[in-house]
């Protein structure tokens, strides 16, 4: 039988519809769908919840290695806070603790060290409000459940939990203790993000479409630094986005992740392991036979309203340090790595917003002059009271101070936290649902509803007390 070559492209046309129709099935039909637990009926929801005022804040620090230094210098500074009780496994790491507290004038504090469960006694103690963990992952979500269960509010470093079963854990502890669970999230308090997002939620980008974080960080001047060389250990048993929460957390913010919207669907792919092992040769002089996780992560996110969002993870190769964060919308752009910016036409901002805001166009960045008076005119509350104390106290450029600030701040006027415990949820599972999509050909993994329905309580994120 013969045929003729349009006959042969149509019949390969239509080949390929059906193949399309076929793959599309099939790709539905694998999406992978973890469990959601059903909640107790003991229980309720944690969405917008405010806990009763404290006067003064009583908190026990447990962690004093890298990060906890600089959480007990700042929180001996904001007022309405008291240090109540140091704890580390190394005693010398709680007499450098305390003599930061002398050097501000404030008392000494308790001192629990010595070895790895004395941290138990601390949250049993009955003149402590809140307790701030910055330990190494894998005890964070074990002392935060733990310290819950004793009565106490719960501040984690990131990430807070590294698995489904300690996420879920933690939720359920927190909605029936009635108790806040929040992470330590610090980028979403730069200044950067904080007054983009300002910007957003006026309405300067119009409907934001797509958003972009990222953790680039070579670690290799740090890894020895990290107690018992853990951080190292961890990347070498775990694959996936391990550390995907300071990319996270401006972008929920913007998409109003689980005020309105939530994420459904993650696909994720990596590289194979180069750089990592090479380290570990070059320092111990013996090549590792695994390493399971990526040089290179890549984690694609979609929302229930078609916004998408797209994650990366690298910190073993020689780039430099970069969060993306980036957002699309459709009137105006944002980008901060590697060149900080903002582009619109013209007719998308405010007459008198930028002088000289007619000649706009969406192909360049705004001009240094003109982005100075678009951040002078949108620079967010929270900058405006306390940015510049948050610059002199410093921490990360003074965006970690801010965070403790609004976190005692919050604590004290009774008011709902700015990230809860669900935010938690949100930006730590991406580092087990990106395993189960690499582990199985990148395969759609189904992003679980951790407010278990309450996700359109709220309408919208905002930080709650701020005055517009």
């Amino acid at each position: 039988m013969k045929f003729s070559l349009h006959s042969l492209a149509i019949a390969s046309i239509g080949a390929l519809m059906l193949a399309s129709i076929s793959c599309g099935e099939q790709n539905k039909s694998s999406l992978i769908v973890t469990d959601i637990p059903v909640r107790p009926a003991d229980q309720q929801h944690m969405v917008a919840y405010a806990a009763p005022a404290i006067d003064t804040v009583r908190v026990g620090v447990i962690g004093l290695g890298m990060r906890g230094p600089g959480a007990v210098k700042r929180l001996s500074l904001i007022p309405g806070t008291k240090v109540v009780a140091l704890c580390d496994v190394e005693p010398d790491r709680v007499e450098k603790a305390q003599k930061i507290l002398e050097a501000n004038g404030v008392p000494r504090a308790a001192e629990y060290s010595g070895d790895t469960t004395v941290w138990r006694q601390l949250c049993q103690r009955n003149d402590i409000d809140l307790i701030y963990i910055c330990t190494d992952w894998i005890n964070h979500a074990t002392m935060g459940i733990y310290a819950m269960e004793n009565g106490k509010h719960v501040a984690i470093e990131v990430p807070a939990a590294t698995n489904l079963d300690e996420i879920w854990a933690l939720i359920n502890t927190s909605e029936r203790t009635r108790k806040h669970c929040m992470q330590l999230e610090n980028c979403v308090y730069d200044f950067f993000e904080i007054n983009t997002l300002n910007m957003a939620q006026k309405g300067l980008f119009g409907e934001i479409l797509h958003v972009e974080g990222s953790y680039i960080h070579n670690l290799k001047e740090f890894w020895s630094e990290y107690w018992n060389n853990w951080r190292l250990d961890y990347n070498q048993k775990h694959r996936g986005d391990v550390y995907a929460t300071h990319g996270m957390g401006p972008a929920c913010q913007l998409l109003d992740i689980h005020r309105g919207d939530r994420m459904t669907t993650l696909v994720a792919m990596d590289t194979k392991s180069v750089s990592a092992k090479e380290y570990i040769k070059e320092t111990t002089g013996e090549y590792p036979d695994s390493f399971l996780n990526g040089d290179h992560t890549m984690t694609m996110i979609r929302t229930d309203l078609g916004k998408t969002i797209h994650i990366q993870h690298d910190v073993v190769n020689p780039r430099p340090y970069s969060r993306m964060y980036q957002l699309t919308g459709t009137k105006g752009f944002a980008n901060k790595y590697p060149i900080a910016g903002y582009a619109f036409e013209s007719e998308a901002l405010p007459e008198g917003s930028v002088p000289d805001h007619q000649n706009l166009n969406s192909h360049t960045f705004i001009s240094d002059n003109q982005r100075a008076a678009l951040e002078a005119e949108y620079l967010h509350p929270i900058v405006k009271e306390i940015g510049e104390i948050a610059k002199t106290v410093g921490g990360h450029g003074g965006m970690d101070f801010i965070m403790d600030y609004r976190l005692i701040y919050c604590l004290r006027n009774g008011l709902p936290l700015d990230m809860d415990v669900y935010d938690l949820a949100e930006w730590c599972a991406v580092s087990p649902l990106s395993a189960i999509s690499i582990e199985n050909g990148s395969a759609p993994v189904e992003f679980p509803d951790f407010t278990r329905g309450n996700w359109k309580i709220i309408n919208g994120y905002r930080h709650a007390g701020i005055q517009e």
